[in-house]
């Protein structure tokens, strides 16, 4: 524990201390830390050490305000919010798998031989000298037709992201006038 788990206690610490804890209650939490990481009985499952102790702190610190009288819901969304791996969360995913699915609409949009292109450099992480030698193209026309794909996909997500921006507004505003 000294060697492995011991170092990452400032740094929990800090955490406890940005999330709005006292000084007694740090102590505490810390301490019951300790006492939980103390009684396993085999500690060979944990590969992350100091993610794990504070996977530990997180939950008793979760506890202990959910226990208290009086607490500010932004503290118990900060603190569960706090995620101790570094895979993104549910919500992430999703949010990645609608915008890849975005990106591949516009990358059909292109013209045959620029969709070909770009699907190959960025989709297949094909080089452009491989991309050269499928097409029958010098690389010098790979580069200009990637550069030309790719601006077309950034002007076009930028341009659905202004209308997306504006149809929210405009709700808001109905919305307000409703309301």
């Amino acid at each position: 524990m000294a060697d492995h788990v011991m170092p990452h206690e400032p740094a929990v610490r800090a955490w406890l201390a940005r999330s709005r804890f006292d000084l007694e209650d740090i102590e505490d939490v810390i301490q019951e830390a300790y006492c939980r990481l103390a009684s396993l009985d085999a500690v060979e499952h944990i590969s992350r050490p100091g993610a794990y102790f504070f996977s530990v702190a997180r939950n008793l610190a979760v506890r202990r305000l959910k226990r208290a009288r009086v607490v500010p819901i932004d503290t118990v969304a900060e603190i569960e919010s706090y995620r101790d791996d570094e895979r993104p969360s549910p919500e992430q995913e999703a949010d990645d798998r609608r915008n890849q699915t975005r990106l591949r609409a516009l990358i059909e949009e292109l013209p045959e031989r620029c969709r070909r292109i770009v699907k190959m450099r960025k989709l297949e992480d094909r080089t452009q000298r491989e991309i050269a030698a499928v097409m029958c193209m010098s690389e010098g026309m790979v580069e200009k037709e990637l550069h030309k794909g790719v601006q077309t996909i950034l002007r076009a997500w930028a341009e659905a992201d202004t209308r997306s921006a504006e149809q929210m507004q405009r709700i808001a505003m109905a919305k307000g006038e409703r309301g």
